[in-house]
């Protein structure tokens, strides 16, 4: 269903001329094509939406830390395409969850994993990434699990 998202992108972005948009579209796709070639090695299926979106959530992170890097050396104008690439791979990620809910959630699967400790931390984030993949960062859900369990 994604790569379907991409390709008619993809056409628009080439019908409308929209060079940065294209570029970024393409930059995606050859990272899932990428994904494709190592999986092709293992088995004969390509990757699946769950496996894109989690392409894609490291390329904005990726895109986040550049941002960040160029700033502080003053390329404002490498920045900016930067934030415009992160804006666009953004259009195709679920819709990322806000503090409070990723709180909730957070509570919610240390009362159902029955968490009781820091050494319980990886089964909460196993079961966040699974309900939650490319809806939450989970640098910061892993921060608030050691919170509420310390």
């Amino acid at each position: 269903m994604l790569r379907e998202k991409f390709n008619t992108a993809m056409k628009e972005a080439m019908r409308s001329k929209d060079k940065r948009r294209l570029s970024t579209i393409r930059l995606i796709m050859a990272a899932i094509k990428d994904r494709d070639i190592s999986v092709r090695t293992e088995s004969d299926s390509k990757v699946g939406d769950p496996e894109i979106i989690e392409i894609l959530s490291k390329m904005v992170k990726q895109r986040h830390e550049s941002c960040k890097a160029y700033q502080e050396a003053g390329r404002d104008e490498l920045a900016k395409q930067e934030s415009d690439e992160i804006e666009i791979i953004s259009e195709f990620l679920p819709r990322q969850l806000d503090d409070a809910e990723v709180e909730t959630a957070v509570k919610a699967a240390i009362d159902e994993t029955g968490a009781s400790g820091l050494k319980d931390i990886g089964k909460i984030m196993a079961m966040l990434k699974g309900n939650y993949s490319g809806q939450m960062d989970f640098s910061k859900a892993s921060a608030l699990t050691k919170d509420l369990l310390s």
